[in-house]
């Protein structure tokens, strides 16, 4: 396509798009060249884009449509003036390090319960009852039981017999690969419309609170979603994993030991050696991780939507630290107020920080409807995922 002039470009585009929902294979087209034009491959893109004409106007795909938020943290808290009272910290070592203030603590209620609780509210804000639930999706990485799943818990606190139910561990990433099955089974048709999609976390549960640079960090809280399906809107999705950092953020399960077992010898699982199976990380190797990985998903997943970064109107990320943050808004050239920052108020809540987040900036008004929304997450796996929609 080399030397076609952007207005033959623009021409054509247009008679693609009038026939993209009948041809898949036409739309795949505008989808890779609107990539291209992100990547800075092809010249008649970026004078189209100059010229004020976007192309992302023309993608516009099936979504998923959020009918109804809601969230749930429990009443007890742990603030960083109490965390000097376990092990040798400060509030301003963890307010300059972390953007950390105050985190939520269970205090003995269980996983299930404070999603349950979370997905109520919800329901209550979509005006959809529970047994209307088509498909139950759980996000977390502190189940109270391996069986049965959370999400069947949390179907039978909310009264949703008969509904599917799964649950999803991709860590701090749960929530974005959440979101993107959801939108996978909306938009299949066959009998999926309301898709009740929990994060719920309860880190708490393998925090070593004697490692003073990592008990600091995390909190416990769930918050969900009710999606249905929209056509005609925009969306997109882009998610990946790297297993060779499998070793970076590590919380062991069961051991292998039965009443048959010989061998002495402990399999080499090229894994870290943990306390029991507290939480255990390598600080150094997740920053560089998570200030490349941020930054990249949102380019990407906005390249595959056909807009530009500078286009969204908010940014949710994953609330790990606020320095990860800072540096990959100076890496995509955007000011921080473009990002929906809580971490104050709540600490890392592995998968239920994006929820949590994005409730609360609904909830003060700087998400409204009809902004264009970029989810990113980042996590252990590694995993890595972001999802670009309009609210």
């Amino acid at each position: 396509m080399q030397g076609v002039s952007a207005e033959v470009l623009y021409y054509y585009i247009t008679i693609i798009t009038q026939y993209r929902q009948k041809n898949n294979i036409l739309r795949k087209i505008i989808i890779q060249m609107n990539y291209r034009a992100e990547q800075g491959r092809h010249s008649c893109f970026r004078r189209i884009n100059r010229g004020g004409i976007k192309v992302a106007e023309y993608i516009k795909t099936v979504g998923a449509d959020i009918r109804g938020i809601g969230k749930y943290v429990p009443e007890l808290t742990a603030t960083n003036e109490d965390f000097t009272k376990i092990v040798d910290t400060s509030d301003e070592w963890i307010t300059q390090r972390t953007g950390i203030k105050v985190r939520h603590i269970t205090n003995g209620e269980p996983t299930y319960y404070i999603g349950a609780q979370a997905a109520k509210a919800a329901l209550k804000d979509a005006g959809i009852s529970a047994e209307d639930i088509d498909l139950i999706i759980a996000t977390t990485v502190t189940p109270d039981f391996f069986t049965p799943s959370l999400s069947c818990l949390i179907q039978r606190e909310i009264g949703a017999a008969g509904s599917m139910a799964m649950d999803v561990n991709c860590a701090c990433s749960g929530f974005v690969y959440g979101f993107d099955m959801a939108k996978r089974y909306l938009q299949t048709g066959d009998g999926i419309n309301n898709v009740l999609l929990v994060a719920s976390e309860e880190l708490s549960k393998f925090v070593d609170y004697t490692d003073r640079a990592s008990c600091v960090l995390f909190g416990d809280g769930a918050a969900a979603f009710l999606l249905q399906k929209r056509g005609d809107t925009l969306y997109s999705g882009y998610m990946g994993a790297d297993g060779n950092g499998a070793k970076y953020l590590v919380s062991r399960a069961l051991r292998c030991e039965n009443a048959f077992r010989t061998n002495t010898e402990e399999f080499d699982m090229q894994m870290p050696q943990t306390k029991k199976h507290y939480f255990t990380q390598d600080g150094k190797e997740v920053y560089k991780f998570a200030t490349k990985a941020l930054p990249d998903c949102v380019e990407k997943v906005c390249a595959k939507a056909g807009i530009a970064p500078a286009e969204l109107d908010r940014i949710v990320p994953h609330q790990a630290n606020i320095r990860i943050i800072e540096t990959a808004a100076k890496h995509l050239k955007l000011p921080m107020d473009k990002f929906s920052m809580y971490i104050d108020r709540y600490g890392n809540t592995s998968s239920a920080s994006i929820p949590l987040a994005f409730c609360d900036a609904v909830a003060d008004g700087s998400i409204k409807r009809g902004d264009r929304i970029c989810l990113v997450g980042f996590g252990g796996g590694l995993t890595y995922g972001g999802v670009v929609f309009e609210y």
